[in-house]
């Protein structure tokens, strides 16, 4: 075998494996081979109804904050790490807003998905076709629901597609409990069966039932998270305390006090975040979304 005769056979060879590694993608009309994975930080902002605010503002927002934060405690204590630290825990602030926000939509829409479903079994036994089902809860749902509810009646109007319409109506609800639904909804509009108002009323019954233990999990454990947050804010009360004294402020702005106050600042968030863990119960998850 001739020298260049080895080289060809070993590119062949080594385009071959490369192809056969690399991920398949299919031609432009068809569906990509892999789904790309959600934006982390638009679907947190429509799961907290603010699907709409776009990506820069979000950090526009943090980074002011943080700013903001920042200057005013190295305005009033006069410490540069106190300041840095603030400034950082301050520019978390809005990423921890829309999880208290998402949490709080979540527990007022969790509510109503019963009522949703029920309303949709009294339709369809009237004998309306199950878009129209849905869109008339644009007007009948319970209030939290309507908006996402308009959305499929516009969708579904203008392009006459019921799958196009369940998929921007899961987008505007963004919750677990809205996926599972609207699932259910796709599986009988595209294979049928007599058994949807049976399904719809199981669904409901499962809903009220998980409703109810995750509230009584939450009441008995709400003091955890009260106590979390307790000790998180105790021991820069007193730092904030200390600032004030001269002495400390040289203290805390020297080498040794500005390893102190960030090593605290790691400390007490993963303190916090293991208190949060323990005492919090876990969001369902969207596994449609």
């Amino acid at each position: 075998m001739t020298p260049l005769l080895g080289a060809g056979l070993g590119a062949v060879l080594g385009i071959g494996l490369a192809l056969l590694v690399a991920p398949r993608r299919r031609s432009a009309r068809g569906a990509p081979a892999r789904a790309r994975r959600p934006d982390p930080v638009a679907r947190r902002l429509a799961e907290a109804g603010l699907a709409g605010v776009p990506r820069s503002g979000f950090a526009a927002a943090s980074a002011v904050t943080g700013l903001a934060a920042g200057a005013l405690v190295l305005a009033v204590t006069g410490v540069v790490p106190l300041a840095a630290g603030a400034g950082i825990a301050a520019a978390a602030a809005p990423w921890m807003l829309f999880g208290a926000r998402v949490r709080r939509r979540r527990a007022a829409v969790a509510v109503v998905w019963p009522d949703v479903a029920d309303q949709l079994v009294s339709a369809i036994r009237a004998g309306l076709a199950l878009p129209d089902a849905v869109a008339a809860l644009a007007e009948t749902g319970p209030p939290p629901t309507r908006a996402a509810f308009a959305v499929f009646a516009e969708q579904y109007r203008r392009t006459g597609s019921a799958g196009l319409a369940l998929d921007a109506l899961k987008t505007r609800l963004a919750d677990p409990s809205g996926d599972r639904l609207v699932e259910t909804l796709r599986l009988a509009r595209e294979v049928g069966g007599a058994e949807l108002t049976a399904v719809l009323r199981g669904l409901a019954q499962w809903l009220r039932q998980d409703q109810a233990a995750r509230a009584e999990a939450a009441a008995r454990q709400s003091w955890i998270v009260v106590a979390a947050r307790l000790g998180l804010a105790a021991p820069w009360i007193v730092l904030a305390m200390l600032a004030t004294r001269p002495e400390a402020v040289a203290a805390y702005n020297s080498a040794d006090g500005a390893l102190v106050v960030l090593g605290c600042l790691a400390a007490s968030a993963v303190a916090y975040r293991v208190m949060l863990g323990i005492g919090r119960l876990r969001e369902p998850r969207r596994w449609f979304g």
